[in-house]
């Protein structure tokens, strides 16, 4: 099943609180609000995660909006998966990953970042953190 975890609709909510704020401290954007019903309804039922099938369209495209302002891949041009490695010393992805990565959806990839992300591991998170800063911006959150 793929799914986009509450973090991301945190995520997502703070873009667009950012790029479409309330005029009044009360009325939310359209699509503000429809992520707001998808994180409400999470924490009601305390899901951490939601199944992108049967995901609301209005939210699912708003999430989408979030998702195209974030950087597309965790590469930081430094492969160990080339030599052999089960899992990339730079960005800490699979080979698997790695090589379907442009075939893969963007909850899949979603689920990749958070999985490296939790873990740490990779170069991308210590050694090349100042290059990784310097290539690929964070997305404002």
């Amino acid at each position: 099943m793929q799914s986009i975890h509450i973090t991301d609709i945190e995520a997502a909510i703070n873009y667009w609180r950012h790029v479409s704020p309330s005029p009044d401290g009360v009325e939310l954007s359209k699509p503000l609000r429809a992520l707001a019903d998808v994180y409400a309804l999470m924490v009601y039922h305390r899901e951490d995660s939601v199944s992108t099938q049967g995901f609301p369209p209005k939210a699912y495209a708003a999430w989408l909006t979030w998702y195209d302002q974030t950087p597309d891949t965790p590469c930081i041009a430094i492969c160990s998966t080339s030599q052999g490695d089960a899992f990339c010393k730079g960005c800490g992805r699979t080979f698997e990953e790695v090589q379907h990565w442009t075939q893969m959806n963007p909850a899949q990839k979603r689920t990749t970042w958070r999985r490296i992300t939790l873990e740490q591991s990779a170069w991308r998170f210590n050694r090349y953190a100042e290059r990784v800063r310097d290539h690929h911006p964070s997305p404002q959150a």
